[in-house]
């Protein structure tokens, strides 16, 4: 039984950091487009706020990459929580579908909520300064 509860402390401190992480990436993007705007408003450069499309989509891509990876571990929590005798792996392939779990991350109601705002933003500015 103690086996079992390290293992699960494992993977549930495997989850905590995609989440602390995922949580770092908004502030990042957040931080980073506001600096843009800043910019692009000093001297009405439309240029900086074009530029800002590309961390934009970056970010996003990377924040679904961790909570695509936050619910495979959360998987594995599930699965380490039903067996009775643990191994210590956290390995998640079985859990894996590949790349329809991450697009389902990425158009989460969530990420493209938060994404999808900033998107949506960039565009107004956009055609403001012209």
């Amino acid at each position: 039984m103690e086996n079992k509860q390290k293992h699960l402390e494992f993977a549930q401190g495997v989850v905590n950091r995609m989440g602390q992480n995922s949580f770092l990436i908004k502030g990042w993007s957040v931080t980073l487009v506001s600096a843009l705007f800043a910019l692009a408003a000093k001297d009405a450069n439309q240029k900086f706020v074009i530029v800002a499309y590309f961390p934009t989509l970056v970010f996003w891509l990377l924040d679904s990459y961790f909570l695509y990876q936050e619910r495979l571990f959360r998987k594995v929590y599930d699965h380490v929580r039903k067996e009775t005798n643990t191994d210590f792996s956290l390995n998640t392939k079985q859990f894996d579908k590949g790349i329809l779990d991450w697009a389902s991350a990425a158009l989460s109601k969530t990420i493209l909520l938060f994404y999808g705002i900033i998107f949506l933003t960039l565009i107004i500015v956009m055609f403001y300064l012209k």
